[in-house]
């Protein structure tokens, strides 16, 4: 062979040469093949043409080559470094040129082939997935080389494969044309990161082949139709089916859908291959403007999913996929966009099994362009089609043959052109039975869908009325926010008042929230790393880290909130009538699956529990049930009902028992703690004493309850902004953390005025104030006692014109010796005003430690909400009203400074807020902030806190 550096095809706009007409993508079949996954030698260099093509001769001695697992990406694997931007390409922007510093991987893997390989037939070797840019030879033999980094491309080579020996050469380009086209808001990872097979093709193998497979909801009966490119029979045996390809036949089925993922296992035969098929019966229409299956709408309850694992990035195996399908499935999530691009085909295989729907994205995206308006956009010039085309037809043909995959999408943030218009037509072209999706298309003229990202609850309502104006063809479409709800650390918050949204106007088909995980990479210095952890010079920070799940898949306080906003039934009602009201909530399936029980609980003890009644309601009919009556030896205290709504039986996503839904339902009210003014301040030793009550004579600072140390109790007005408190670059005029900033609340400085020690009082007047500003707090703490149990009443008055709400209201102090909490109020986990639907009123118990929230970038985080008492370490504190509880080992200071988690050491003393009030969450880390009624507004308050000694929490 030549020794040659041709580079031109890293730069050339057409999407390669060589590989084979895309087709459907089969797991498996009786035809041979074999993996070519484990590991191969390795070789970086700086710049495409540092080597010539001479390593991939048969011969070649790269005895001393690194070696790197494959599937993986080599600056996972100690070669080079990863680089994270959002929208900002990391090379400067002169399409289709990229930089000369350009990493480039040679990789190795010599392989024989298994002993009981076919002797006849042809064969091909087929990639899954490799990033950005890859050239391939075969025992010496150049095979092509082609871009699309997420999808499939297959070479023939049969002529080429010898018995032993083969030497499989891929040179891979970390920059190439097809960078531009893959701007996606992720990590930028070259390497060979998905699957690489030889497969065997006998003689009359099966090629392409489309699984048309419908469901007429007004009779029940499917039709199934496979065309092939290679005549054969298909059989279905569960529906007594056998015929050749090409013909339909009519039959009695179940549909499948996400809630009933009812799938017939069938094979495509032809002369030389047996190819399983697992069919579901379904017909996606436009209908009435919406989007319907089996002639019923859908209300889309989902979110974006990125590949992603902490370790191997966006190499993952399939129980890594599955797990992702089951987390969906078990937080009532019944859709994915797979954002922004073409998932591993075994992701899709899962959804059909387990019942998700799936808006599939062609892997497009050319968001850096919206630095220059758009100026040279790849999709709006014809010598880039050819590429938008073939990336359009490897989605389409790979996945055409999942039942979960509902819509098409043509990609994401990539302007528009004619190229996403030539998409459009030959997607329609080639599959008439599903919509195509682009949110980009805002008049909606190559598109099915009206979609928007991030639109603020008020532009959604109008949506949802019709008021929203623009093309008339636009305006006879559905609704879909494809991205909402940015979970971007602490948050996201108005997740529940979107579903009411959605719930009141049917125009408005759901969402999905951005995104499903963090993408955090695991680092030994930092816990998780994020843009600009690895000396990037240009980088988007921990806008990476952004997801409902953490990096290592545990669910984040976001979860748990969407798990119970998206629940599948509703149980209402006001508990004092005796009646709870029962909700269908699915779209396909009835409540039979569902076993519901309820409970009577008192201070947050059971009282009592049973089974309840509940008729299998029909999809979205409503039933009122009788509650039994109240225990009557029940003790007094408030009182709840929580009724709870379980799987009666094991599913292939959950075992018997799990939590689907639940509701609770006030039964008494709560008495509020009342603490007669009966001791009286006594001064002596330079304290005053105040029944338990132990306090600096000269500051009226508390020094003690009872035996307890307290120091620097005041008021607090700060938190260590969220991600979302200091929103998105684009927002100037509404980042909060900034404002707050700039106003000086994170350094309010305490001005005593007063100590009062009265009859039945101890009264400490100060002024809570920011250098450098005339605004301020006016504050007054009175303090009073019956003799055992200490009162705080905290009046605040602002003062001077105050522009921003406050980040938080109340109270903070220190403790020392304190391991364990335990509350009566909101739990288990943290909640905010508008991220509360998930919590729980009962008594819950937690170590200091895991009351907080593992956020890869520190934030004010922890929160139990709506707490009437609770008790730390031996201190006992009663809320009048309920408050908002934290205590970490750090001060809020110290999370404010904090990167990354390792930068919090605990410290000995652990600091409490008692707040009266928190400024919402929202999620204007890129989408809106908090709803006004979810702000906290400088305005006169009164608060009051009851402390006392008590037997300190126990485990459990």
């Amino acid at each position: 062979m030549s020794l040659r550096t041709t580079t031109e095809y890293i730069e050339d706009v057409s999407p390669g040469s060589g590989a084979l007409p895309p087709r459907a993508w089969y797991a498996s079949s009786d035809a041979e093949s074999f993996s070519l996954n484990g590991d191969w030698r390795f070789r970086l260099s700086d710049t495409a043409d540092a080597e010539d093509d001479s390593f991939a001769a048969p011969g070649y001695d790269a005895g001393d080559w690194a070696e790197v697992p494959v599937p993986g990406h080599w600056v996972l694997q100690g070669h080079g470094s990863p680089v994270y931007t959002n929208h900002l390409y990391p090379f400067p922007v002169d399409p289709p040129r990229v930089p000369t510093e350009n990493p480039t991987g040679d990789h190795l893997r010599v392989f024989d082939l298994p002993g009981d390989w076919p002797a006849d037939g042809d064969a091909v070797l087929r990639f899954d997935g490799v990033e950005s840019c890859a050239r391939v030879w075969l025992n010496g033999t150049e095979l092509g080389e082609f871009k699309g980094s997420r999808l499939p491309h297959e070479f023939a080579v049969g002529q080429l494969l010898r018995p032993a020996g083969n030497v499989l050469a891929v040179r891979v380009h970390q920059w190439s044309a097809g960078s531009y086209l893959e701007d996606q808001d992720q990590w930028w990872l070259p390497g060979i990161f998905r699957d690489v097979t030889v497969l065997h093709r006998p003689a009359g193998s099966v090629l392409d082949f489309f699984v048309h497979a419908s469901y007429d909801h007004t009779t029940g009966e499917g039709t199934l139709r496979v065309d092939s490119d290679v005549d054969g029979r298909v059989s279905v045996p569960d529906l007594g089916i056998d015929i050749a390809t090409g013909e339909p036949v009519t039959v009695p089925v179940e549909p499948w859908s996400a809630e009933t993922p009812r799938l017939y296992d069938g094979v495509l035969a032809t002369r030389g291959e047996r190819v399983p098929l697992r069919v579901g019966f379904r017909t996606v229409a436009l209908s009435d403007g919406l989007i319907k299956v089996n002639g019923r709408p859908v209300l889309f309850k989902g979110v974006n999913r990125h590949e992603w694992h902490p370790e191997r990035g966006r190499a993952l195996d399939l129980a890594t996929m599955r797990e992702d399908v089951l987390l969906m499935k078990r937080h009532n999530i019944n859709a994915v966009r797979t954002s922004h691009y073409p998932p591993h085909p075994a992701f899709l295989g899962l959804c059909d099994e387990l019942g998700l729907w799936v808006i599939d994205e062609c892997d497009l995206e050319t968001h850096g362009f919206t630095e220059q308006g758009w100026r040279d956009n790849p999709v709006d010039d014809d010598r880039w089609t050819p590429a938008l085309l073939d990336r359009a037809a490897r989605m389409v043909e790979r996945d055409k043959n999942h039942p979960s995959v509902v819509i098409w999408s043509l990609g994401n943030e990539a302007g528009t052109g004619r190229g996403l218009t030539a998409m459009a037509e030959w997607i329609h072209g080639r599959d008439p039975s599903r919509p195509v999706h682009y949110e980009g298309d805002p008049d909606c003229r190559d598109t099915d869908v009206y979609s928007r990202m991030y639109a603020g609850h008020a532009e959604v309502e109008r949506i949802g009325r019709g008021l929203d104006g623009g093309p008339h063809r636009r305006r006879r479409l559905p609704l879909v926010l494809c991205e909402y709800g940015h979970a971007m650390g602490n948050g996201p918050g108005g997740l529940a008042d979107y579903q009411k949204l959605f719930d009141t106007h049917d125009r408005l088909q759901g969402g999905f929230v951005w995104e499903w995980i963090d993408h955090g990479i695991a680092h030994p210095g930092l816990g998780y790393a994020y843009g600009g952890d690895f000396g990037e010079e240009l980088h988007d920070g921990n806008f990476v880290c952004d997801g409902l799940l953490f990096p290592d898949r545990r669910p984040s306080p976001g979860l748990t909130e969407y798990k119970k906003v998206i629940e599948p039934v509703g149980i209402t009602g006001d508990g004092t009538d005796g009646t709870v009201r029962v909700t269908n909530k699915h779209d396909f399936a009835d409540l039979s699956a569902l076993a519901f029980s309820w409970s009577y609980e008192v201070e947050g003890e059971a009282v009592d529990s049973g089974t309840l009644p509940v008729p299998a309601l029909a999809p979205g009919a409503s039933a009122d049930v009788k509650l039994p009556a109240p225990p009557p030896a029940a003790p007094a205290g408030e009182a709840h009902w929580t009724v709870r709504a379980v799987l009666a039986a094991g599913t292939p996503w959950a075992p018997k028992g799990h939590l689907v839904a639940w509701g609770q339902l006030p039964a008494a009210e709560r008495r509020t703690p009342y603490t007669a003014a009966t001791a009286r301040p006594v001064s002596g030793d330079g304290v005053i004493r105040l029944g338990p009550g132990v306090f600096d004579a000269r500051t009226g600072a508390l020094r003690a309850i009872g035996d307890i140390a307290v120091r620097d109790l005041r008021l607090d007005v700060w938190r260590a902004t969220t991600d979302n408190d200091d929103g998105a670059p684009w927002q100037p005029d509404l980042r909060y953390g900034l404002l707050w900033r700039r106003l000086g609340l994170h350094r309010m400085r305490h001005r005593l005025d007063a100590v009062e020690a009265g009859e039945d009082a101890l009264t400490v007047r100060t002024r809570v104030a920011p250098a450098a500003r005339d605004t301020g707090l006016s504050t007054v703490y009175r303090w009073t006692s019956d003799g055992d149990r200490l009162r705080l009443t905290v009046g605040t008055v602002p003062e001077g014109d105050w522009t921003v709400p406050l980040p938080r209201l109340g109270i903070r102090f220190g403790l020392s010796a304190v391991d364990r909490v335990e509350w009566y109020g909101g739990g288990p986990g943290e909640a905010y005003p508008d991220t509360r639907t998930a919590a729980v009123v009962g008594r819950w118990r937690s170590t200091v430690e895991d009351l907080q929230t593992p956020y890869v970038r520190p934030q004010e985080n922890g929160a139990r909400i709506d707490v009437r008492w609770a008790l730390l370490g031996g201190l006992r504190v009663e809320g009048d009203p309920a408050f908002l509880l934290t205590a970490r080992r750090w001060t809020t200071e110290q999370l404010d400074a904090a990167t990354h988690r390792s930068d919090l050491v605990p410290g000995e003393t652990v600091w409490v807020n008692l707040d009266h009030g928190q400024h919402g969450i929202g999620s204007q880390s890129c989408g809106p902030g908090p709803l006004p009624r979810y702000h906290l507004p400088a305005e006169p308050a009164e608060f009051s806190f009851v402390f006392s000694a008590a037997a300190a929490p126990t485990a459990g």
